[in-house]
């Protein structure tokens, strides 16, 4: 059994959110509550949450790095990912460590500061390298034991944004994305921000 007390590095996982720079998400049960869902023609549809493409973009305004590794090619996949500005996609990915050795060396990187966030098995040679690994609340138990975080939500329900937003406020970020929507002038009232 693989156990994140094993690759935990010797830092909790706050620490470990403090470091990350870039998050590289799966999609299928990940962006998407994993449901493959065919249209009469035999064209594929995914449900993609709108509380996880806030989340997404929140991560890139305060400065973070976003890609996608996914074993599937799909249309839908590239359309989400261009409407969200991801730095990078790569697809049909079925041996992920390729594309994640990529990944750090296109952006400098070292393993401390990646997150994966991942659902199952296929996901799980990327997560034992990387230094904050992420699972959805529904992934698989071996996904679950081996990341550094557990999303309160499912795939595709909001899971990601729940992962960002540990991550934003390890790195004391979430303060100021707050303030950034009270108003167009970006002020808050004091009193909010110490609730």
């Amino acid at each position: 059994m693989i156990s994140f007390a094993e690759s935990a590095k010797g830092s909790t996982p706050r620490e470990r959110a403090e470091r990350v720079k870039l998050i590289i998400f799966d999609v299928d049960g990940v962006l998407t509550d994993g449901g493959i869902y065919i249209g009469p023609e035999g064209e594929l549809f995914k449900a993609f949450h709108a509380r996880d493409g806030l989340g997404v973009t929140l991560a890139r305004k305060a400065g973070l790095r976003t890609a996608i590794i996914t074993g599937r090619t799909s249309p839908q996949t590239a359309h989400r990912a261009g409407e969200l500005h991801i730095d990078s996609v790569h697809q049909g990915c079925m041996d992920k460590r390729a594309a994640y050795r990529e990944l750090k060396e296109q952006y400098g990187l070292g393993d401390d500061e990646v997150a994966y966030v991942g659902d199952d098995l296929i996901d799980l040679p990327v997560m034992l390298q990387c230094g904050f690994p992420a699972a959805v609340a529904d992934a698989s138990e071996e996904t679950r034991e081996a990341a550094a975080y557990v999303a309160r939500h499912p795939g595709g329900h909001g899971a990601v944004r729940d992962v960002i937003e540990f991550i934003l406020k390890a790195q004391g970020r979430w303060k100021d994305v707050i303030v950034s929507f009270y108003d167009v002038t970006g002020e808050a009232p004091a009193n909010k921000l110490a609730q």
